[in-house]
């Protein structure tokens, strides 16, 4: 984020839009937008936001992946047979094998 370039009143960028969405396009960075003076609003592209959505739902996998791993290292696990037997015991269903 370039802050003399990406941070701006949304006064100016409701004047400029088009070029503001061309900006946003060809560089992928988002806006902060501000109201008297403060920071209220964050405007990005389609794209980038699409791949900030898909960076953060990699990042919740992989900790779920760490902490299964940390569950496993610190004996916090079963075999699976053993955990389906709980559940079918759980719900009531015949044990299978």
């Amino acid at each position: 984020m370039n802050l003399n370039r990406d941070i701006l009143s949304l006064t100016e960028f409701k004047l400029h839009t088009p070029e503001f969405v061309q900006q946003l396009k060809q560089t992928g960075e988002p806006l902060v937008l501000t109201i008297n003076g403060k920071a209220e609003l964050v405007v990005q592209d389609a794209a980038s936001y699409q791949r900030l959505l898909d960076l953060a739902e990699e990042a919740r996998v992989l900790d779920g992946i760490r902490r299964g791993l940390e569950d496993v290292r610190a004996g916090r696990s079963q075999p699976a047979a053993e955990a389906f037997a709980d559940i079918r015991r759980e719900l009531n269903l015949p044990q299978g094998s």
